[in-house]
């Protein structure tokens, strides 16, 4: 897991602003940095896109790629998008199965700055022609299943 870096002002974030970092070699090397909610006594959602997602098969070897969704609705912290993005990135070398990379991208995040609420989505490019979406809440998914409102299935 991440490193949760602990921050109060924005001062204390270490990556935004600064060229001479280096990317982390694993998701456990990297740091989601967090800054306060300037505004936390409204629900609003936060979206995050990272369409260049990458990882490795822990079978084969072979490359994954993935388009990576994050919306959350902030508590008392917002994650730096910068840190966001070399956590994701860390992920480029690392063997991991799908649906375990985006329940601990939800993991680290709420770990990392604690959110109301948060959903993970990864659509990941098909293998063997078939393509996985997997989906993870915070808190847990409560109540019936129903398709995702992108999906083939629900089509008419």
């Amino acid at each position: 897991m991440p490193k949760a870096k602990k921050s109060v002002t924005p001062s204390s974030l270490t990556l935004l602003g600064r060229s001479e970092n280096k990317l982390p070699s694993s998701p456990a090397e990297a740091v989601l940095e967090t800054f306060p909610n300037r505004t936390k006594g409204r629900n609003y959602t936060i979206h995050l896109s990272a369409p260049d997602f990458s990882s490795l098969c822990p079978v084969t070897g072979q490359p994954d790629s993935a388009h990576i969704e994050i919306l959350y609705i902030p508590g008392s912290l917002c994650v730096e998008t910068k840190s966001l993005k070399f956590y994701l990135a860390s992920y480029r070398n690392h063997p991991s199965f799908n649906e375990v990379i985006v329940n601990q991208i939800l993991d680290d995040l709420v770990k990392a700055c604690r959110p109301k609420q948060a959903v993970v989505r990864g659509k990941f490019a098909s293998r063997g022609g078939i393509q996985l979406t997997c989906e993870a809440q915070f808190p847990d998914r409560k109540g019936a299943l129903t398709w995702p409102t992108a999906s083939l299935s629900t089509a008419s």
